[in-house]
């Protein structure tokens, strides 16, 4: 569980109590369960990242574009809705060799604009896999809810495999672009898990078993 969790449930919980002592039990209700939703909103589980020349999700949600660009290149959409888990993680282990946050609009994530209108941080990772150098961008994107990003991370970091690298808060839109070397391993409308659905495997590479 994040602090976040805490801090949003126990000023909720607060302002419950505080109505029930003053109105009766009703009027503190939606506070206990708007405390309960943060809890849920900020959990962070733990997961099984899988082995092999693959790159997984950085973030929970549904598939929404899998749109092949110039040269073999493509970009993948993933939405967040307010009950998906929202820690950020790395797709590839590496250095994180850029990181470059975007003042904009607060549109809602689910439309294909917020990818250039929207507020958002995007980051590249690069590193070795498969025993090939490669590199990955991917965007934590804010949303019409989402109104603040947070990254752990600085530009010259290196991070291990699905490492946690930030979140977006209540509700948002994740982007990822991959080289040619990458074949896409998901379709528009699958649900993905950060840190162990794979998106996309090294082309030419057979998936290790662990």
């Amino acid at each position: 569980m994040l602090i976040y969790g805490y801090q949003y449930a126990g000023a909720l919980v607060a302002g419950g109590a505080v109505l029930t002592w003053l109105a009766g039990w009703p009027y503190g209700v939606p506070f206990y369960i708007l405390a309960l939703f943060c809890l849920n909103f900020f959990r962070d589980p733990d997961r099984e990242v899988p082995a092999g020349p693959v790159a997984v999700s950085p973030a929970d949600g549904k598939v929404t574009l899998v749109k092949e660009g110039p040269g073999g290149s493509h970009r993948l959409s993933i939405f967040l809705n307010v009950f998906d888990v929202h820690v950020n993680r790395t797709p590839i282990p590496g250095k994180l060799t850029c990181i470059n946050y975007k003042k904009g609009e607060f549109l809602a994530a689910n439309r294909a604009s917020s990818s250039e209108q929207n507020e958002q941080n995007v980051m590249t990772v690069e590193g070795t896999v498969g025993g090939r150098r490669t590199q990955i961008t991917f965007s934590q994107i804010a949303g019409l809810i989402a109104r603040r990003i947070i990254c752990y991370k600085k530009t010259g970091d290196v991070v291990g495999p699905a490492e946690r690298v930030g979140l977006i808060k209540f509700g948002s839109r994740v982007d990822v672009f991959l080289g040619p070397e990458w074949e896409v391993a998901v379709r528009p409308g699958e649900r993905v898990s950060a840190g162990s659905s794979v998106i996309a495997r090294m082309v030419g590479e057979q998936e290790q078993s662990a």
